[in-house]
């Protein structure tokens, strides 16, 4: 088993920033590919971004390209997410995910662990 918790959400005004962080234990986490998904109100969670065990490769979705960073910290245990000129519509709960395959996957059912999330609110 693997367990994530997320931090760093919270209420930020358009055109802010925030850094979303979230760390692993149980399992080695150099094992495993990281991913950010978000789900707004009334919405299907969806992928935001990903990053491959060693950190060389990340991939983005076109909503996050350009204004969100995917990194981590393999002595830390933990992943994070740096979202620029945040809009409105970024509003979300941002969820942390592991995946012991591939890091280049951006359904649900490709990622094996979840963190429980944590809200983000941007106002305009």
């Amino acid at each position: 088993q693997v367990q994530l918790v997320e931090s760093g959400g919270g209420l930020v005004q358009a055109g802010g920033s925030l850094r979303f962080s979230c760390t692993a234990s149980g399992r080695t986490f150099s094992n495993y590919a990281m991913g950010w998904f978000r789900q707004a109100p009334g919405k299907e969670r969806e992928f935001v971004a990903s990053i491959n065990w060693s950190g060389r490769n990340t991939y983005y979705a076109d909503s996050v390209k350009g204004r969100g960073t995917i990194s981590r910290d393999n002595a830390k245990n933990t992943v994070y997410l740096q979202m620029n000129s945040l809009k409105p519509e970024d509003t979300a709960v941002y969820y942390c995910a592991a995946s012991g395959g591939s890091y280049f996957v951006t359904l649900e059912r490709d990622w094996d662990y979840w963190g429980q999330g944590t809200q983000v609110t941007v106002s305009s």
